[in-house]
Formats: structure tokens, sequence, C-alpha cells
């Protein structure tokens, strides 16, 4: 961490504190020495609507804030405001080194995880607070944005980073076979079970494994993932032995649990045994200085493994990459850059290129769609309307136009009308006085 410019509200200072910092120690100068790599902000003092306009006098990328013990409404504002972490005064130096190596974390490159956003970076930020512990966590989000490279990346940033990481979707399995998959079973268990054969746990035992889409897995065995879980140890499928574990479990889910608690689709002890932890990855569309670095990276990965020459968005494809809404999140994301490298026709990748249909003009043409098909509907109508008045009179138009309430001159017209829209006339007239 040497070179590193860090700041206490103004000051430009050495990482290296050598001492308590306690609310006495913060007050603010003025600073012309540039802009620093860390700024150090006692907003203790500060109202929680008035923190997002004092923080914008701090050009600095990473802001780490002090508050009171008692400031919980202060600390929710900070978060939103765009600062990566707070500690509570006093702060005990260790306290504040490890927060400062976190952030440092953040520079050092990872190509598993791309982050820009603050809510990105806040987001990592606990992540690496939950791989210092054993504790469980729960990844709550959208599909597609990023569930499991976030399990990996705490994984990796454990104790347990050399030891297995093993990941299984619970809503892929068959439920017929998931607990023999999860827990393993020995030969003769069942018909097919020609030998023994461990289970995830098993296979995850002493590393991290990833219960993906644990809101689908079914009730009954969910009772058998609980215990598992309190008494640390498993039992394969048609065995008597129990098998130790020392595991890290790590779930996801893109459903509401709580919701699916209450509705009695998923067990209540079970959701508190995995809900130690929760860390809920935004969607895309909120987290907007994502998605610019994140297009680079696939751009980068997908053009050197199809041996492509160099190539770059253009100001219209960035621009349509930033105002898309994506529904589909990182995993559409990629999608669309991998076509678009298949499409483009140049040095830059243009917007049309992309694919994306921007949401205001899906909505627009939906609407448009419905308003002609209901024209559609009322001309059919009409024109089937005036064939069976016509069909009734034997082809005469004055006495049609009669019955239809219209001039004669007004039914030539829609007769004109029908020929453009393909309607032979004559044809059903004819076929109307042969059936009489």
């Amino acid at each position: 961490m040497s070179g590193l410019s860090i700041r206490i509200e103004g000051l430009n200072i050495s990482a290296e504190l050598g001492c308590t910092i306690t609310r006495d120690d913060f007050c603010l100068w003025n600073d012309t020495m540039g802009s620093p790599w860390l700024t150090i902000v006692n907003l203790s003092n500060c109202n929680p609507s008035d923190v997002k306009s004092y923080l914008a006098r701090f050009s600095c990328r990473n802001i780490l804030a002090l508050l009171a013990p008692e400031q919980g409404e202060l600390a929710a504002a900070a978060m939103r405001a765009g600062v990566q972490d707070y500690l509570l005064i006093p702060v005990e130096t260790e306290q504040l080194l490890a927060s400062i190596q976190r952030l440092h974390r953040l520079e050092l490159p990872d190509s598993s995880l791309i982050v820009s956003a603050s809510v990105s970076r806040q987001l990592l930020m606990l992540a690496h607070r939950a791989a210092t512990t054993e504790a469980s966590v729960l990844l709550l989000g959208e599909s597609g944005t990023g569930k499991e490279p976030l399990a990996r990346y705490i994984h990796r940033h454990s104790s347990r980073a050399h030891k297995p990481f093993i990941a299984i979707n619970c809503a892929a399995i068959p439920e017929s076979i998931l607990e023999s998959v999860l827990f393993g079973h020995v030969k003769g268990a069942f018909t097919g079970a020609t030998c023994d054969k461990a289970g995830k746990f098993e296979q995850a035992n002493g590393g991290t494994l990833l219960l993906d889409e644990i809101g689908e897995m079914p009730l009954p065995l969910q009772a058998k993932l609980l215990r598992v879980l309190q008494e640390r140890e498993v039992e394969r499928l048609g065995g008597n032995n129990m098998i130790c574990l020392d595991i890290r479990i790590i779930a996801s889910t893109n459903r509401d649990l709580r919701q699916a608690v209450e509705l009695g689709h998923f067990r209540e002890d079970l959701f508190y045994r995995l809900d130690v932890l929760p860390l809920k990855i935004s969607p895309l569309r909120d987290r907007k200085a994502d998605i610019l670095p994140l297009a680079e990276h696939f751009l980068n990965v997908y053009r050197q493994s199809d041996s492509q020459s160099e190539c770059y968005f253009s100001a219209h494809a960035e621009q349509a990459l930033v105002s898309h809404d994506w529904p589909g999140n990182v995993r559409e994301l990629e999608n669309c850059i991998q076509r678009a490298l298949v499409m483009r026709r140049g040095l830059a990748i243009q917007a049309v290129e992309l694919g994306l249909t921007p949401r205001e003009e899906i909505l627009e043409i939906e609407r448009v769609s419905a308003t002609e098909g209901l024209k559609a509907s009322k001309q059919h109508a009409e024109f089937q309307y005036i064939i069976d008045v016509l069909k009734r009179f034997n082809g005469q138009r004055t006495l049609s136009a009669e019955a239809l309430g219209m001039t004669t001159r007004a039914l030539r017209y829609r007769l004109v009308q029908m020929r453009d829209a393909g309607i032979d006339i004559e044809m059903l007239l004819q076929q109307a006085g042969r059936a009489a």
C-alpha cells in the first residue's frame, strides 16, 4: 500500500497510523495538494439530508466515513450517497487499516468481477468482510446479476481459498435425484446405484458449497438440508455412517425467500439458518457505471477468443448500452457483446449492431401494434357487414346503400377499399347466388 495518498478530511497523511483515532482528531483542513486515493470523512456532526452535498466537495473515488454509534439513519444516507464504508467512533487503528486494505483490494485487477459503480464497490467491501468469517452467506438478486461469480470471489478471499469450491443448481436437477446428488449414495441404495458415490457436500468438504437457486428446493429435501447444516455431518443414501463436514455454505436465489416462507413454500428455520450474512446484488439497470467497464471486458474476452482485430464502441453504441434497461442483467450484456462482434462491419461497433431496442421504443411498438390491430378488426367487421347487405339485395348498389345508411358514392368508395384489401366482391356475390 506504499505510495497511496490518503486524506483525513482534506489532509494528506501516511497510511501507517500509529494511534487510536477519536472524534477530536478530526477537523477540516483546506487542501491544495490534489485529489487523494482515499478520503476519510467525519460525518458525525452532519444531518442525513446534507450528506450528499457535503460529500460533493471531495473529489475522490474512495470515501470512508466516521460516525457515532447511534447514527444509523446517517449511515444509511452516507452509503446511498456513495461512501464505500463507514466505521464507528472511536476507531481503533487495526479497524481503520483493515478497512483501508479492503478498499485497496478493489483496485487490484480481477477479471472475474468488474466493479465501478459505488453500490457495486460497497457490495465487494461487504463480500470481503463475509470472506473473513465462517458464517453462511445468502446472495440475493435477479437472474443474471452475477451471484455465482460473487460466491467464487468470497471463496477466493477466504481461508478456504485453496480448498474445493463446488456449485450446484438446485433448480436444474430433477427432484428424484437431487438428494443423491447432494448427499451421495452407497452401492445398491437404489436401482442403478452400482457403486458408492460422494455427494456435493463431501466433494466440497474443507471448502465452499454454493447452493444456487435454493428457493427451488423441494420442501421435503429442505428438512434434510437443515439437519445437515445443523449437525455438520452427512449420511449417504442407503448408508449408516455419518461423515463429518467442515464446510462453508453460500446460498443464492432470485426469489423473495421471506415471501416464500409466508406462503409456506420455504422452511422458516432453514431461511434463518442461511440468512446470516445476506448480500443483495443490484440489477444492472441500477448500477449504470458498471455497464461500459463490463462491456469493454466482454469485448476484449471474446475478441481475443475469436482472434478478431482491435475494435471499440462508437459514441452512439456506448449511449445505447448505458440507456438500455438490461432485464437480463450481466448475462444479457455478455450475449449482446458477443452478437455485436459477429455483426460488426468496421473498426467501431455501431449502436445498430448491438441489436438493442430501447424500452420506450418497445412500449411504443406494442402500443401501435395494439392500435393497428383494433383498427384492422373494426375494418374487417365493417367490410363483412357490407358484403352481407350486398348479398341480401343481390348486389344492387342503390338498395344496399340505403340499407347501410350511406350514399351510393360512399358505398362505391368502400368497395374500392375492399378491392384494394384483396377482397373479390363479385366472386363472393356469385357464390352467394349459386348457393341460393
